[in-house]
């Protein structure tokens, strides 16, 4: 009862209240007037006689967040914490144990220890299973447990967890944590500059311009900036990295909304590092936002070659906007447009499929770059060159999102040792380990196919179904299951990239994995070849 007056009553009624942060009024004064009326008479007079104790709060929360999932993904109500954190991802520094974590009902998972932080100082490593933080368990911590682990500089904290079946405990000592943008940079082939941009916070342009002019130093006369799996961030650093490459004055990107204090063009502000070294930019499935802003551009304006899969596809621009109580509305504002028009958005949130999910854009728009070739809206970034192991998938999102590649590394790392990073080779009977695993695992991915012929299984005509129909349905349902197995190999290329990365960082930190990246990443091979082909090159832009 309780979680349907939660989803039918409140949800379309705070709805309006919380729309009001964000409206000009225009015509619509007396309705949201009316409407918030209704909705402070509904709120008091529920919480005054529903049969059971209520918790204001939580129903207030509740419906709140189950509203703005109707919109986007983007767009969330940020509660006092949530603006914290906000803060901290965005500047780059905080205080706390220095791991990338997972949260769960019952658990917090490390993802990532930083190396040389102080969860690497006390022995914690990914997949491991924190269940109590000091005296308080997980499972009694009802949201945001994992701001338990954050704290003051020099202050301890003791942290119960299990690896591999095994509970241990240890004490972590907080530090200052400064988490950097550009997390490596090197020379490669003598005269080529690698530069890695992993988010775009308070320190990417800043970071950036010192690794490149620092390779710039060391003679490098080519550059490789690598955005992949680079989750975007400040649209600020965006705009101030592509000016390293581009002029001052030229424009980057354009921002439409309807409210039209929001429109506005970003154009660069400072002086370049440098207009003409030969650039290429490796972007992925998981490069977004900020990323596709820079690549996008950058392609737009015929100043670098774009290489690996296409992008995400996130064209939609956030503002947080201050509510009451230290809380804060993140909504999406408006789309972004890059250098030639185009906008790369690729779900719409505004028209969804019969079971609720945003259409994907199938129909794309051509623009042109300033040279005049070809580029499309409506997809993420396309690639000036496609390397096919970028390339995303659903089994292996599947596999990623269901934690199935994380934790065969974490069983990987605790069943072999491993000295030198390049020691390390996955071959074909790691790959058969894998298969295996996978049948074992609680894995379940459900093709659209195997969704459609469960759902005439199971509808009003299911009755009419011989014996035999019934018994066929299963059938080929158990035959889809073992295919799934066999798709497998044919995604092997894809899902052995993402093995490889998942375990080289369990033994050698993100450095090794980079330094690995060097001699067998075939993006990275692909753009090194490709920068010393000045006619290809030059031909790939023209």
């Amino acid at each position: 009862m309780k979680e349907i007056l939660k989803k039918r009553v409140l949800i379309p009624i705070i709805a309006i209240t919380l729309l009001i942060a964000g409206s000009s009024f225009k015509g619509d004064f007396f309705e949201i007037a009316k409407q918030i009326e209704i909705f402070t008479t509904l709120f008091k007079e529920l919480n005054m006689n529903y049969v059971d104790e209520t918790n204001p709060a939580e129903l207030m929360d509740t419906a709140i967040k189950n509203m703005l999932e109707e919109l986007d993904p983007y767009t969330k109500f940020l509660n006092e914490q949530d603006v914290e954190s906000f803060k901290i991802n965005n500047a780059g520094e905080y205080s706390g144990i220095g791991a990338i974590v997972r949260s769960y009902k019952d658990k917090i998972v490390i993802v990532e220890p930083y190396k040389g932080y102080p969860a690497d100082k006390a022995g914690l490593k990914a997949g491991d299973e924190i269940i109590k933080i000091g005296d308080i368990a997980i499972a009694d911590v009802k949201d945001d447990a994992d701001e338990l682990l954050k704290g003051a500089s020099n202050t301890s904290v003791g942290i119960t967890y299990v690896r591999q079946g095994e509970t241990k405990s240890t004490t972590v000592n907080r530090e200052s944590i400064e988490v950097d943008a550009v997390p490596y940079y090197k020379m490669i082939n003598g005269n080529t500059g690698y530069i890695v941009l992993l988010k775009f916070n308070k320190k990417a342009t800043e970071q950036t311009k010192k690794a490149l002019l620092d390779l710039k130093n060391d003679g490098a006369n080519k550059i490789i900036l690598d955005l992949r799996d680079n989750p975007g961030g400040l649209l600020s650093e965006a705009i101030n990295v592509t000016n390293l490459f581009i002029p001052k004055g030229e424009l980057v990107v354009t921002t439409k909304s309807k409210v039209k204090k929001f429109n506005r063009e970003y154009k660069t502000t400072n002086q370049p590092v440098d207009t003409e070294i030969p650039l290429v930019v490796l972007v992925n499935g998981r490069s977004a936002s900020a990323s596709e802003i820079v690549s996008g551009s950058l392609q737009d304006l015929d100043r670098a070659v774009i290489v690996g899969a296409r992008s995400f596809g996130k064209g939609l621009v956030q503002r947080p906007l201050k509510l009451t109580y230290g809380t804060q509305l993140k909504v999406t504002i408006s789309r972004y447009y890059t250098a030639s028009g185009r906008c790369i958005q690729s779900l719409d949130y505004w028209n969804r499929d019969e079971n609720g999910n945003a259409v994907k854009n199938t129909q794309f728009r051509d623009f042109k770059t300033k040279n005049g070739r070809k580029v499309q809206d409506g997809g993420g970034v396309l690639p000036d060159i496609e390397i096919a192991a970028a390339k995303t998938n659903t089994l292996t999102q599947a596999l990623l999102s269901g934690n199935v590649i994380f934790d065969f590394a974490t069983d990987y790392y605790y069943n072999n040792t491993l000295e030198k990073v390049m020691d390390f080779s996955f071959n074909d009977v790691n790959f058969t380990s894998f298969k295996n695993y996978v049948s074992k695992s609680n894995f379940d991915f459900e093709t659209k196919a195997e969704k459609a012929l469960k759902e005439a299984m199971a509808g009003e005509d299911s009755a009419l179904y011989s014996n035999s129909v019934t018994a066929n349905y299963k059938s080929l349902l158990l035959e889809m299951d073992k295919s799934k197995i066999m798709a497998l190999d044919k995604y092997k290329a894809e899902i052995q990239k993402n093995l490889e990365d998942e375990i080289l960082k369990r033994y050698f930190y993100r450095e090794g994995l980079y330094d690995y990246h060097l001699q067998n990443d075939e993006a990275i091979m692909t753009a090194s070849v490709l920068l010393n082909d000045n006619g290809k090159y030059r031909d790939i832009l023209k």
